[in-house]
């Protein structure tokens, strides 16, 4: 069965533009592979992320990865980690973990598109083309996004789309 189909565009240039912020990781050079410990290929952990320059009135953030180049209708999300507190300017390499033991007190995860209660590393079918995780940041305008731990990555995104003041984005590659 072949694959073959055409890349789709920036996720996010589908959306109400916003104001942009910093966002680097000694993880992820923008627009590079990724390497292969943030893939289910090695340890699975979620990277290093560092933010700053979001607005003045930004109350929370989200952290989502989300790969636009899945064999699907609707991309794949790999992590939504949402009510991450405005204090909260990085998070260390496997905050990610299952469960959201390493995530700041107060935020939580969404279950990921593979069913799972944290960060899942890039997984493209095995000879697929070159995927892309756009690493996003939300500057979010409330303390609380409104949903709970149990919502759908797409309602997760359908609010943001109402509540985010700024978005800061990574993106890395990966294939096999």
């Amino acid at each position: 069965m072949s694959l073959e189909r055409p890349y789709p565009p920036d996720p996010y240039s589908l959306l109400p533009q916003v104001p942009s912020f910093s966002l680097t990781s000694p993880d992820i050079t923008d627009g590079q592979r990724l390497d292969v410990a943030y893939s289910v290929d090695g340890t699975n952990d979620s990277p290093t992320l560092e933010w700053s320059g979001f607005p003045e009135g930004t109350q929370s953030f989200v952290v989502n990865v989300f790969d636009p180049d899945a064999p699907t209708p609707s991309g794949y999300w790999h992590w939504n980690a949402v009510d991450i507190p405005a204090t909260t300017t990085s998070l260390p390499r496997g905050a990610g973990a299952l469960g959201g033991s390493a995530l700041p007190a107060g935020a939580y995860h969404v279950r990921n598109d593979g069913g799972q209660d944290g960060f899942m590393g890039a997984a493209p079918p095995p000879g697929d083309h070159e995927h892309r995780y756009f690493y996003a940041v939300h500057a979010v305008d409330t303390p609380h996004l409104g949903v709970g731990p149990d919502a759908s990555n797409a309602v997760v995104a359908f609010n943001l789309a109402f509540h985010t003041l700024a978005r800061a984005v990574i993106v890395g590659t990966y294939q096999r």
